[in-house]
């Protein structure tokens, strides 16, 4: 099997190794660090023929419709449409669905910019923590969480002002603020089934301890002790089926990734949101744990029949991440430097190191990006596997590198 992996970072670079296994990848466009990267467009590796499925990687190309337009081809596709993909590219029609779904959630409330005054008196009757999200596409980072009433107001009038994220701004969402872990789940779907994977947790904030800013994500691990056992088949049947039900009550065919992501509530999990694509950096480590086919897996969802393939299976070792990150990341991070100590890195049982936000800078790996690099470890357990990942990462070097030292802490 020949497969097109669309997106150019660690999630991508995951994807790629574990579709590899026993298939054919090429990744476009890719980075410096991905084995099997082109510069060629999907279309023209279509055209070119042998292609036998295209796997959309990040969310963007999914909400322009690329999806789409590659089926109206006559191509095999692992990634939802347009439509479906509403569901991560505007947060007010995610609440919406997850409301005609009667699925649990947190109390929100949408506004436009014309609206400001009615968002802030909204927010005036919240109570700490302030959750304010922009609607539209933020590359992780449009989400603010405070404890500060004035700082939320702040936040809304920024985004509805269009001072921040420009158009994806220029609508929020207000939402009550819950307590409880985090945990990702990610489900292949199929547009009538679905199959849900491990749980994993990521990372979002910059600093140790959760301080500092929200990231698209510092670090994940995987699987999680305090899940309870048949956590997964629950969120299938309890929130993942159903939305794919009120999905098809809209005529949307769904055939790619759910990303839901839950807080575990002293009343129950509830659904912070929807993605349609892999999470990043969450589901890597949930993918590098994987022992059935990912291709075969893929390509029967793309098929719109999941009954084909057997249930995926999994590693029972733990697997932990650890991103490594430009000076200056999420604010304004710092590029163009040379990266040191990648091969070094790689030496360490069991560990595998993604290119993220990877170029090149004469001849050599350099940075890109904020999040550059994802050093991933596989151990017998998660204290292992922490050990692991953290000799590694601290082979690797650039001015201004730095990460996040508690990763997976509180497990060991």
């Amino acid at each position: 099997m020949k497969i097109v992996v669309v997106g150019s970072g660690g999630r991508e670079h995951a994807l790629a190794a574990v579709l590899g296994r026993d298939a054919e990848v090429v990744v476009t466009p890719g980075n410096p660090a991905i084995e099997g990267s082109v510069s060629t467009s999907v279309d023209d590796l279509v055209a070119a023929g042998d292609v036998d499925l295209v796997v959309f990687g990040p969310e963007q190309p999914l909400v322009a419709g690329h999806a789409d337009r590659l089926r109206a081809k006559g191509v095999r596709v692992f990634g939802p449409g347009l439509e479906g993909a509403r569901l991560e590219g505007s947060k007010a029609y995610m609440k919406m669905i997850l409301e005609e779904a009667r699925l649990p959630t947190a109390k929100w409330e949408s506004f436009t910019g014309d609206r400001l005054d009615d968002a802030l008196s909204y927010l005036a009757t919240m109570k700490p923590p302030y959750v304010i999200k922009t609607d539209g596409l933020a590359a992780g980072k449009g989400v603010l969480v405070t404890d500060s009433l004035s700082e939320a107001e702040l936040d809304v009038r920024a985004k509805l002002e269009g001072g921040s994220f420009g158009d994806a701004g220029q609508r929020v969402v207000i939402e009550e603020g819950l307590s409880g872990p985090e945990v990702s789940v990610f489900a292949v779907c199929d547009g009538q089934r679905a199959v849900c994977l491990p749980a994993a947790q990521d990372f979002k904030r910059v600093g140790d301890g959760d301080s500092g800013p929200n990231t698209g994500g510092m670090g994940a691990w995987s699987p999680l002790p305090f899940i309870p056992e048949g956590f997964e088949a629950e969120v299938n049947k309890k929130f993942i089926e159903p939305t794919l039900a009120e999905l098809r009550q809209r005529g949307i065919d769904y055939r790619g990734c759910i990303y839901a992501g839950f807080m575990l509530t002293e009343d129950g999990p509830k659904l912070l949101e929807y993605n349609v694509r892999f999470g990043d950096p969450d589901s890597q480590v949930v993918l590098m744990r994987m022992t059935s086919s990912l291709s075969e897996l893929l390509a029967a969802a793309a098929d719109g029949d999941l009954t084909k393939v057997a249930a995926p299976t999994f590693s029972n070792e733990a697997a932990v991440l650890v991103v490594a990150a430009s000076e200056n990341y999420p604010i304004a991070p710092r590029i163009g430097d040379v990266i040191e100590g990648i091969d070094a890195a790689r030496e360490v049982p069991g560990v595998t190191v993604l290119g993220a936000g990877v170029g090149q800078r004469d001849g050599h790996l350099a940075t890109a990006g904020g999040r550059v690099l994802n050093v991933i470890a596989i151990g017998e357990d998660t204290s292992k596997a922490r050990e692991l990942a953290y000799e590694a990462i601290s082979k690797i070097s650039w001015p201004g590198e730095h990460h996040r030292s508690d990763i997976a802490a509180a497990s060991v």
